[in-house]
């Protein structure tokens, strides 16, 4: 007869099992907060008369981003409404005839990314806040801090990250 030495099976630590409900969660959480749009990355566009909404499944790098490349035209910004550009995490608006304005898509509640905009509201599908896309305000709770403010630059019809 052999003798052979067998090893006590061990239980994973309970910081070990919080840790990846944790991460299964937040997994969960990110694929709820994903882009509606369809497969082929194109453009949706929403919105009524006298204002609107625009959501881009993204750029590419040489399409749109910081450093120089132009995000999008002035055109493509409706009066009253926005656009989300989802690979930059940032929405620009037009609350008015030639002003744009940016903002990041990141709620300030928890972090979700957002792409649900709907004429100037652009909507967190993690818990339900409401931002207006005009000024950043917060118009639904739960979140209370307005979105963060992005620089970019208008330079004859074109619209840059700054």
């Amino acid at each position: 007869m052999t003798s052979e030495s067998v090893q006590p099976v061990s239980k994973p630590s309970r910081r070990t099992v919080v840790a990846a409900v944790g991460a299964a969660g937040l997994a969960v959480a990110l694929t709820a907060c994903g882009s509606d749009d369809d497969a082929s990355g194109s453009s949706t566009e929403q919105g009524a008369a006298g204002g609107g909404a625009t959501t881009e499944a993204g750029g590419s790098s040489s399409e749109a981003g910081a450093g120089g490349a132009a995000l999008a035209q002035t055109a493509d910004i409706p009066e009253g409404g926005g656009k989300v550009f989802s690979d930059e995490k940032v929405v620009v608006s037009q609350p008015t005839a030639g002003d744009y304005k940016a903002f990041s898509t990141i709620c300030t509640h928890r972090d979700c990314p957002m792409t649900d905009l709907k004429e100037d509201t652009l909507s967190c599908a993690c818990h339900g806040s409401q931002f207006s896309v005009l000024d950043g305000s917060v118009k639904k709770g739960p979140a209370t801090e307005p979105l963060a403010a992005k620089e970019i630059s208008v330079s004859g019809d074109s619209i840059t990250l700054a």
